[in-house]
């Protein structure tokens, strides 16, 4: 039996009662029907369309937007993303809602949305990447590793997210997003305060240091009922998993249901003391 969640109106996701324990998955299968030829998997680094401004540029325009839009409106913060950076814009997006993309699109259409795929994905996200893709709207990026789940878990000689996921974030998610933001001058995250109090502080413009580019976190002021309620209005895609207990949703080996009371993030790597995959440290 499946249910009809009400992602909303027009865009409905069927999700099925009795999921697959992520344990049970059999992912080097699953990455191995997708990717027969690791030899194909593109290379991040060459995914975007490459920076024309310097460094000092960049941060310079950082430093200065930071200022000026602390107290912006998102649809302000966007504009001017959108007039500043054009196709050198690119959004990451986990898949857990499409809010962040289809929000930018309507500054930036058919802008770059890089969505890392590690092969651990719950089937849900993969689904709605998919829906998103078909929309037309943006520009779905499957962003990956070179190396394939198969050839990945031979070098750890077992499963890594049980071994060190630390190395395991580093290899299928920090590696390859470095690369492929080498080639924009700006990102768009979907990063909140509300998220956790690691997130508290986040601004909505900022130098992204590690990066060396322009972090635009223009969702920061947004609650969770604020991103249903956008998705709602906009015909804008929310994971099942959402409605499930996962508010926040990473890959399927690392991520369990959170309980009341818990942020939104306390089932991301449960019990490990880890709180962020390290794309945004």
């Amino acid at each position: 039996m499946s249910l009809n969640i009400p992602g909303l109106a027009g865009s409905l996701i069927s999700v099925s009662e009795e999921k697959a324990d992520p344990s049970d998955i059999d992912y080097v299968a699953r990455d191995s029907r997708l990717h027969p030829d690791p030899s194909l998997i593109p290379d991040p680094a060459d995914l975007g369309p490459g920076r024309v401004r310097s460094e000092a540029e960049l941060k310079e325009i950082a430093e200065v937007a930071a200022e000026a839009l602390a107290d912006a409106s998102t649809d302000e913060i966007l504009a001017w993303a959108a007039e500043t950076f054009g196709n050198r814009l690119a959004v990451a997006c986990s898949m857990a809602n499409t809010v962040g993309p289809e929000y930018t699109a309507r500054f930036q259409p058919g802008v770059d949305v890089l969505f890392l795929e590690t092969g651990y994905h719950f089937a849900e996200t993969l689904e709605v990447r998919d829906q998103l893709a078909a929309k037309g709207t943006v520009n779905v990026i499957d962003v990956r590793a070179r190396e394939t789940v198969a050839q990945h878990e031979a070098n750890f000689a077992g499963k890594p997210y049980e071994i060190d996921t630390t190395a395991c974030c580093g290899a299928r998610k920090v590696a390859p997003l470095n690369a492929a933001l080498d080639g924009y001058e700006a990102w768009v995250t979907g990063m909140r305060r509300s998220d956790s109090a690691g997130r508290a502080d986040t601004p909505v413009v900022q130098w992204d240091r590690s990066h060396k580019m322009v972090k635009v976190n223009a969702f920061a002021n947004w609650t969770l009922p604020e991103i249903e309620r956008w998705a709602a209005l906009n015909e804008a895609l929310i994971n099942p998993l959402h409605y499930d207990g996962f508010p926040s949703i990473g890959c399927g080996p690392c991520t369990r249901r959170v309980a009341p009371g818990e942020d939104a993030r306390a089932g991301r790597w449960a019990g490990s003391g880890k709180t962020e995959c390290g794309i945004h440290l």
